[in-house]
């Protein structure tokens, strides 16, 4: 590839979602710039769609989550959307089911690791998008904005599961409650980010995350990535049944027997993400 080191692999230009696949990464990136990425219909389905194709894809094996120009994502663009007079009972939670729901969805049940780059704004279903993933670069411009409370309305998107699991109840109520805008540099003391970065940094350092991801032992992550999401709602004989389960199907991977090897060769392990 020759992109420059501060952009991300570029796909179609035309395309409210660009995408690349380099060095067994898959690079999803929102471009709506000037709508600070408002998250369309098309833009959530075109997103759940690669998320699938790289669980699937054995070539792809890590993912990046990005945006272009100031904000990562500022929520679901709502223009379009039925009034009150126009609905009936069912229509919003049927809604929040089919779209926002599903999102997030897509980005912790795929079998890859995935990382959020968040080069700006990040509200509402977007920062629930980035906070959905396993891990999270942010911009030291970037900000998190619970904003439905800002709209009268209730969090979606898993804001009200995903963020007392990551900063405790207390915390998710106060981002809740008042909807204030969270610098990334505070984003990170709460434990919501795992590194921030200057904006110049942000797409060499995702890249790098990565791609170290990709030259890990695929299988193993995917398992490791289900067992932590789960453990949260499990009790401690669950959690080590599962835990025995997933090394057992863990030990009939290529990647297993590469990694025991290479520890009794005493040389580095080549993982080939089977």
């Amino acid at each position: 590839m020759t992109d420059s080191p501060r952009e991300p692999p570029r796909g179609s230009a035309d395309s409210l979602v660009l995408h690349a696949t380099d060095n067994g990464v898959s690079w999803i990136t929102l471009n709506r710039p000037e709508a600070m990425n408002a998250v369309t219909w098309d833009q959530r389905e075109r997103v759940i769609s690669l998320l699938s194709d790289a669980s699937a894809d054995p070539a792809v094996r890590a993912v990046v989550i990005t945006a272009t120009g100031k904000g990562f994502c500022a929520g679901a663009d709502l223009r379009g959307a039925p009034s009150t007079g126009d609905r009936v009972a069912g229509d919003v939670a049927r809604m929040i089911r089919l779209g926002a729901q599903r999102l997030i969805s897509a980005v912790l049940d795929c079998e890859k690791p995935v990382i959020a780059a968040v080069n700006g704004t990040a509200a509402g279903i977007g920062a629930h998008l980035a906070l959905a993933c396993d891990l999270v670069l942010a911009a030291e411009s970037a900000k998190f904005v619970e904003v439905f409370v800002r709209r009268g309305l209730v969090p979606d998107g898993g804001g009200a599961y995903l963020l007392p699991r990551l900063i405790g109840p207390q915390r998710a109520k106060e981002l809740m409650f008042f909807g204030d805008s969270l610098p990334a540099t505070e984003a990170v003391l709460l434990g919501l980010v795992n590194r921030v970065v200057p904006a110049e940094e942000l797409t060499a350092t995702a890249r790098a995350w990565a791609e170290r991801l990709a030259q890990g032992p695929t299988r193993a992550l995917a398992l490791t990535k289900q067992l932590v999401n789960a453990s949260l709602e499990s009790d401690r004989a669950t959690a080590f049944a599962a835990e025995a389960t997933a090394q057992e199907i863990n030990m009939t991977t290529s990647d297993a027997n590469e990694g025991v090897a290479s520890f009794v060769e005493r040389r580095t392990p080549k993982y080939r993400g089977l």
